[in-house]
This record gives structure tokens, sequence and C-alpha cells, in this order.
């Protein structure tokens, strides 16, 4: 049993330097916003709906992270499915477009956006 821990630890420790952890995979699929900001709005829109559509996934995806026990996490190694994956990061490409399109207020009538300003 005790064999079996130290094997255990050592394989978690050894996938988790290999820079292919659960925990590193899954904060690459977060970006910036800031990327966005230079694309025009309607583009940035079709952009963002052609990926939710591709990915069957609502338009405000958020991305999600596992929990996995113990803190392993940094130790733990990636084994979701391929298909995951990539679903996974076009979340996060979503939701860096979202913000963007929100700080930006693409997508909103001239109308507010002109209620909203500063007279003069």
């Amino acid at each position: 049993m005790r064999w079996n821990m130290i094997v255990l630890a050592s394989c978690l420790v050894t996938a988790g330097c290999a820079g292919s952890s659960m925990a590193e995979r899954q904060d690459a699929d977060i970006q910036s916003s800031l990327q966005y900001d230079s694309v025009p709005c309607g583009q940035l829109l079709a952009q963002r709906n052609r990926l939710a559509q591709q990915y069957n996934l609502s338009t405000k995806a958020k991305p999600a992270f596992s929990n996995p026990a113990m803190g392993f996490g940094p130790f733990m190694p990636d084994m979701r499915s391929k298909s995951k994956q990539d679903t996974d990061k076009a979340t996060g490409e979503m939701d860096a477009m979202n913000r963007s399109i929100d700080r930006r207020d693409c997508g909103k009538p001239d109308e507010q956006k002109k209620k909203l300003a500063l007279p003069g």
C-alpha cells in the first residue's frame, strides 16, 4: 500500500511537470478581451455567434473549471477528451469576446448610447 502511494504521488508530480496538467490547460483557455477591442462590433458579434453555433453553446457561455480533490489540480494530468478541450477553449474565446462587446456596448441601439452620453 505504501509503495502504491509513492508511485501514485510520483506519477502525479511527473504529469504536472510535463506542462499538460489540468489546471494549466484550463488556465490557458482564459483569454484577454483586449485582443478583440480592435475588431468592429458587427464582425465580433458574428464571430461570437458563429463560434457558439459551431460548438452548440449559449452566446453567454462562461468557462468552467474542474475542482480536483485535495489541491492536486497542478499535478493531475488533463484527462478531458479532445472535444471537451475544444469546447472549453471556445468558451474561453466567447467569454473574452463578450467582455469586449459589453465594454464597448456593441449590439445596443444608438439611441441608448446617446441617452447615456454626457451633454455637451
